[in-house]
């Protein structure tokens, strides 16, 4: 494809990520348009609880979909090449299975039981970070019988990585839409698994509260929400966070009952949101440190014993903080995290 050409597409993915598109629709134009620039026979793409990295929303094509379930034990149960996780935490976070495997791809168990029986070949996946947090993560495959990917459209991929992560980023914090609801039902609900992932039962609070997640709607066709498959796959216990369709956060926390899994679903704590909340205003790591103990409450002399800097350094990652979130004191920043929390900003 003729570089002009190129330029004008990643320009329009680029603008795409400021439009202020819910993670739904962003992702499905995330994907349409990059498969323009780099083709592809098949797409994946998934929003991440910057924490745990556990998958919060996907959107799988066909023939991926209905290989969903192993594809999370892959991901979050065994060892292979190319893991979101590592390449989340690495200096490049793009990569291809042809390249991790020098051309032989039946080294990677992935491509051996899921990707070679549905006719895929090369696999390009990249983790979508910046400010040091991972906010999503794609995947495009080739057929089998395609040429790789080249070095070309890696670094494509490579380049425009760091405006997506940006554009997700957003999107999970924007207000949530006017006339949004912001209730919910009484009570936890609670979701029991069994080993294969399938639903053993499923409280009425739980079907409830799964209607406000990003694919809630998964439900419609007897599938859950990705977001609890993925922390029934990850390690338990574990806790994953989730912005609602309504602008509510979520919380999902997991523990092993015996064979089966448990999945309780209630609205998140500020204590659980912690440094994503924060995080997500574009706040470094010293800023968000500072700002999640001023949230707790605690005076500058206070700041300055637990964190081991001075005063006028406190001050400094204060102003910035309320330069992001466009406060002018603490207690405005409170308020603005609190709204975020309840989806009422």
């Amino acid at each position: 494809m003729a570089g002009a050409a190129v330029e004008r597409r990643l320009a329009d993915i680029e603008r795409r990520c400021r439009g202020g598109l819910d993670t739904t629709a962003l992702s499905t134009e995330i994907l349409g348009r990059l498969r323009r620039v780099v083709p592809a026979e098949a797409a994946f793409s998934a929003t991440v609880d910057p924490v745990t990295l556990l998958f919060t929303s996907a959107i799988a094509e066909d023939p991926l979909g209905p290989a969903t379930a192993l594809f999370l034990d892959n991901e979050f149960g065994r060892t292979d090449v190319n893991k979101f996780a590592g390449l989340a935490r690495s200096t490049d976070p793009v990569g291809s299975l042809d390249r991790a495997t020098g051309g032989n791809r039946g080294y990677s168990a992935r491509y051996r039981e899921i990707m070679a029986p549905l006719g895929l070949g090369d696999e390009m996946r990249a983790a979508l970070v910046t400010g040091h947090r991972c906010w999503g993560v794609l995947c495009l495959h080739r057929e089998a019988s395609s040429s790789g990917f080249t070095g070309e459209e890696l670094a494509l991929v490579r380049r425009i990585a760091p405006v997506l992560a940006t554009g997700l980023r957003t999107a999970v914090t924007a207000a949530p839409p006017p006339g949004a609801t912001t209730g919910g039902p009484d009570g936890v609900g609670v979701i029991l698994l069994d080993s294969g992932l399938r639903t053993v039962s499923m409280s009425p609070e739980a079907e409830q509260w799964l209607t406000d997640f990003p694919d809630g709607d998964r439900q419609d066709a007897g599938r859950l929400p990705v977001s609890v498959l993925a922390a029934a796959s990850g390690p338990v216990p574990s806790t994953v966070r989730v912005r609602g369709r309504s602008g509510r956060w979520l919380a999902l926390h997991t523990s092993r009952l015996g064979p089966q899994i448990g999945v309780v679903v209630e609205p998140a704590r500020p204590a659980e949101l912690g440094a994503v909340l924060l995080s997500a205003h574009g706040l470094t790591d010293a800023q968000t440190r500072v700002a999640a103990l001023v949230i707790r409450g605690l005076s500058t002399r206070q700041l300055v014993d637990e964190l081991h800097i001075s005063a006028n350094t406190v001050q400094e990652h204060l102003s910035a903080v309320f330069d992001k979130f466009g406060v002018r004191s603490r207690r405005e920043l409170v308020a603005v995290v609190l709204a975020d929390l309840s989806g009422s900003a």
